[in-house]
């Protein structure tokens, strides 16, 4: 049985845009069919708006900014551009193959290039291999630690086989492939919408003196 989602109960709320990220950049990558078919999943029947972010378009350099990112004073434009698509955001749910007991370099550089972006949002991953990515997830559940970004309680690790794929290591059913985790992956947008809830039920934290 699917668990109750929140949105259901609270059918006025707006439309919170949460980006599914496609975590892998290489060519014949088989990220982004994996990553549509968990946003379609999200997607069904929820009150929040999901959107594809693809890294690959993104296309960002290794982290070339001068400053670090706690500080937001951004030197290039790219950096800019891609603190201001991620501040558009309210959520995210990573997704990604697992590499060599770890996650993909671009990744990581992509996180690295902002800081106070991430800070305070839900956040979870879907993960893929052979073994359903467990390290990986793992090492990026660290990360989002790091960026104080509030975890949700479960992710997704789906078992992609040799048998699943072809010749040109393409899924031949995806579809077959990834139904087994549809009440899963369901399951995170209960959780996204409840956090998402949350957060805009907190009272405003009162203004830190700082220096």
């Amino acid at each position: 049985m699917s668990p109750t989602n929140p949105a259901r109960l609270h059918p006025t709320r707006a439309r919170e845009r949460t980006a599914v990220i496609i975590g892998s950049t290489r060519p014949n990558r088989i990220c982004p069919g994996i990553a549509r078919w968990v946003m379609n999943a999200l997607q069904e029947g929820s009150s929040l708006g999901y959107e594809l972010i693809d890294l690959a378009e993104i296309n960002l350099p290794f982290l070339d900014e001068p400053l670090k990112p706690a500080l937001a004073e951004y030197g290039h434009d790219h950096t800019r551009a891609w603190s201001e698509l991620i501040n558009g955001y309210r959520g995210f749910v990573f997704v990604f193959p697992q590499y060599n007991w770890g996650y993909p370099a671009p990744l990581k550089n992509a996180l690295d290039f902002l800081y106070h972006e991430w800070h305070d949002k839900p956040a979870t991953s879907v993960t893929y291999g052979t073994r359903g990515g467990n390290k990986g997830a793992l090492q990026i559940h660290q990360v989002l630690d790091g960026l104080h970004m509030r975890r949700l309680d479960d992710h997704v690790e789906i078992v992609i086989t040799d048998d699943d794929v072809d010749e040109n290591w393409q899924l031949k059913d995806l579809e077959a492939t990834l139904r087994p985790y549809l009440e899963q992956v369901r399951a995170l947008d209960a959780q996204m919408t409840e956090a998402l809830l949350d957060t805009q039920e907190q009272p405003p934290a009162a203004a830190s003196g700082g220096f």
